[in-house]
């Protein structure tokens, strides 16, 4: 049974209008992304927007090592603003943050949540409780319930590059291989780059990266749309060649155009860092977002 709260999240994440997206969800049974696809293929929703929003607050950290060589990104929720911002709570962050960039069986993003191996961890910074009873403790001191929501580290033998936006809400994290003055600036510039999120968020460095079900869907949405302009097939092909080589601007990192210069892309600000520099992987935490 679709509910009201159902065609709220369905036009949240399109922006189409309500009865559109109670049609939509009636014809798929009530699959979400399904809808989204029906909502696509018919125009009436050009992108959909990152959705998987909570309503959550709390404190995202970010951490890089003395030497460099690695960074810790953390992001910790609470209920309320209010806890979020306190004083208690933002020293509990910092230290789950320096947790993290000490824990060298961490690689990559994990995500936590409730359960999950990263919880019964250690606690580095006294040796005896777990990282899941620390995360009890502040939270029966606040009276709300904390969670450590998700983290990446990052650990290399090139640089690592940072941003924090000025409100604490968007942070990023950003490995690349090569040392040295303008690697440096490279890394910093990607970073601020990528919590900009224009022209969108990049799902992945390179092209090779994305996810094949991403494009699969994306694939399919071009194909009924350019079917239905009642073009030949041959113009079709084309056309959604056409569209999944801007799909692929617009999410790939290394393909975007810069958000300070449009007219240079990441691609060309890699290049003129010199040789060996190669961007390997990012991270970016926005509160309450996937």
């Amino acid at each position: 049974m679709v509910t009201a709260k159902d065609v709220a999240e369905l036009r949240a994440r399109t922006g189409a209008g309500m009865m559109d997206c109670k049609k939509a969800l009636d014809e798929s049974q009530g699959n979400m992304d399904l809808a989204v696809e029906l909502l696509r293929k018919r125009g009436i929703a050009k992108a959909e927007k990152r959705t998987d929003r909570q309503a959550s607050e709390g404190q995202i950290a970010l951490i890089v090592a003395p030497d460099g060589q690695s960074g810790s990104l953390i992001e910790v929720n609470a209920e309320t603003d209010f806890v979020g911002r306190n004083d208690e709570f933002v020293a509990f962050s910092k230290a789950v943050a320096e947790h993290i960039a000490l824990d060298e069986n961490v690689n990559g993003v994990v995500h936590v949540g409730a359960e999950g191996q990263l919880l019964d961890a250690i606690w580095k910074h006294d040796g005896k409780r777990t990282v899941g009873e620390v995360v009890k403790g502040i939270s029966a001191k606040t009276g709300e319930n904390v969670v450590l929501r998700r983290v990446a580290r990052f650990s290399t033998d090139g640089t690592i590059g940072t941003y924090l936006h000025h409100n604490g809400r968007v942070a990023v994290l950003v490995e690349v291989a090569g040392k040295g003055a303008a690697v440096e600036q490279l890394a910093k510039t990607v970073a601020e780059h990528v919590a900009a999120g224009v022209p969108a968020v990049p799902v992945a460095v390179n092209r090779e990266e994305v996810a094949a079900a991403l494009v699969d869907r994306e694939r399919r949405i071009f194909t009924e749309q350019a079917a239905a302009s009642g073009k030949p097939a041959n113009i079709v092909e084309k056309m959604v060649e056409g569209r999944i080589a801007k799909y692929f601007g617009e999410v790939v990192l290394l393909e975007q155009p810069w958000v300070r210069d449009d007219s240079k892309t990441i691609g060309a600000l890699v290049k003129e860092a010199g040789s060996g520099a190669t961007i390997r992987r990012f991270a970016r935490f926005q509160m309450g977002e996937a």
